[in-house]
């Protein structure tokens, strides 16, 4: 029986180092979250991750990938992105702007005589870049084919060091495809094919593209805000974690725990509640009008603003009254 038990803290709190784009931060897994993960990787299959915005679903992929001690790999998704994206990528500007200097040098040749230039600009490998999946899927492949290139329009990712010892692809990867219902549903129905068999077919090679034998199954983290439903296909074959945030009163203790682990040293606990108490109005009244309600990412920005504008527990509290429309009443109008 395989072992998916992941390198949990004690206290749960997870810290992330600095990757690319992504800032240093801690997450605080929940054991909802814990076993969603642990489901995923025993069937094999991605987990789509649910809920609106501001509850941590993108986080909790690199603390996914952190706990498991493996490769953190992300592609945000966007109006215009397609499932090809998430394969592979082909620069045919690139391949045309050399086709031109070719053309142009063996013109030159043939007026002064000389043997006409060869470039390997025929050879559509050499501008076959591999995309997020094929990292994930394959890495010793990926490299391989990055190499080819001379010029790539992506970088490989960012290798992670866990314990001393920098990752090697026997330890396997997190990939996480970010907001997927930005794109219409072409995009996951294009997809259904690639997750369900973990391999993908790419044009000018002659095999197809897939997880290794012998490699851990890359655990595929799909986030979604709700903007657009997703194919019914598609979902079924997903695990699905719904990170909802508690309603009414209730949430008050979670936001407190919350607010806890990022900014204990700066924010007393009184603070804490009455920001959270502030943001538990307001998400009531944004709700009544049918308006986008703030979260907890409006409330962990509001803690931050008190921890870097005011020192006492006092000046915090009187700042609280100051700033809390900045950051929790986005699309409330001042009456």
């Amino acid at each position: 029986m395989k072992n998916y038990n992941l390198n949990i803290p004690a206290n749960k709190i997870v810290k992330l180092p600095k990757t690319r784009s992504w800032p240093e931060s801690i997450h605080l897994l929940d054991d909802r979250s814990i076993n969603a993960i642990k489901a995923a990787l025993a069937a094999e299959r991605p987990l789509l991750i649910r809920g609106e915005p501001g509850t941590g679903k993108s986080q909790l992929a690199r603390a996914a990938a952190q706990c498991l001690g493996r490769l953190f790999i992300s592609e945000v998704v966007h109006a215009r992105s397609e499932s090809q994206d998430l394969q592979w990528h082909f620069d045919a500007v690139r391949r045309l702007g050399d086709a031109q200097v070719v053309s142009a040098g063996a013109t030159q040749d043939n007026k002064s005589g000389n043997k006409p230039k060869t470039f390997k600009y025929s050879d559509e490998k050499n501008y076959l870049g591999p995309g997020p999946l094929w990292w994930a899927f394959d890495y010793a492949g990926a490299i391989e084919q990055f190499d080819r290139c001379e010029r790539n329009l992506r970088q490989p990712p960012e290798l992670p060091t866990f314990d001393g010892e920098i990752w090697t692809p026997d330890k396997g990867s997190v990939l996480l495809i970010d907001e997927i219902d930005k794109a219409d549903a072409d995009l996951p129905n294009g997809l259904l094919e690639t997750l369900g068999n973990g391999a993908f077919t790419v044009p000018y090679l002659d095999q197809a593209v897939g997880h290794q034998q012998g490699m851990p199954a890359p655990l595929v983290v799909i986030t979604t805000n709700e903007e657009r439903a997703l194919p019914a296909a598609f979902v079924r074959r997903c695990m699905v974690l719904h990170l909802c945030l508690p309603e009414g009163d209730a949430l008050i203790p979670h936001l407190v725990n919350v607010g806890n682990v990022h900014f204990e040293s700066t924010c007393s606990e009184g603070v804490r509640t009455l920001a959270a108490q502030q943001l538990v109005a307001d998400r009531t009244e944004a709700k009544k009008l049918g308006l986008t309600a703030p979260g907890q990412a409006e409330y962990l920005d509001i803690l931050r603003v008190l921890s870097n504008l005011a020192k006492t527990e006092q000046e915090q509290i009187d700042l609280l009254d100051e700033i809390k429309d900045f950051a929790l009443k986005k699309h409330i109008a001042e009456a």
